[in-house]
């Protein structure tokens, strides 16, 4: 299942990377799906990024500025979970410099995509 590089990595280290990434990328379809749909829309999948990303939203509001538009805060908080995997990452392995380990979520992902439409 997992790629040769990670079965040496402990599983808390790619636990933690996980929830950060999926916390982050939620937060980026959030504010993707905000150019197509409202806040308040109908709509499930939109009702269920809101649900879910709100209170993410509210625990980074007292370092949002107040200049940024509302569409765009999710945005902003993903940004501090991707500063997060890119630094605290490579320091939970013991790196002294980022570099490809520091995303073993996305490294996963495209390890499989690699599988099914590699060479």
């Amino acid at each position: 299942m997992f790629a040769p590089i990670f079965q040496k990595m402990p599983i808390y280290i790619l636990v933690i990377d996980y929830i950060l990434g999926i916390i982050m990328w939620t937060l980026i379809g959030r504010s993707a799906m905000n150019i197509f749909q409202k806040e308040d829309s109908e709509f499930f999948f939109m009702k269920v990024f809101v649900k879910y990303t709100n209170p993410i939203i509210k625990i980074f509001k007292f370092i949002t500025p107040s200049f940024i538009i509302g569409p765009l805060v999710p945005l902003y908080v993903a940004w501090f979970f991707y500063m997060f995997r890119f630094y605290l990452m490579p320091y939970l392995m013991g790196y002294s410099v980022m570099g490809m380990l520091s995303f073993p979520l996305e490294s996963e992902i495209a390890a499989e995509i690699y599988k099914v439409f590699g060479k």
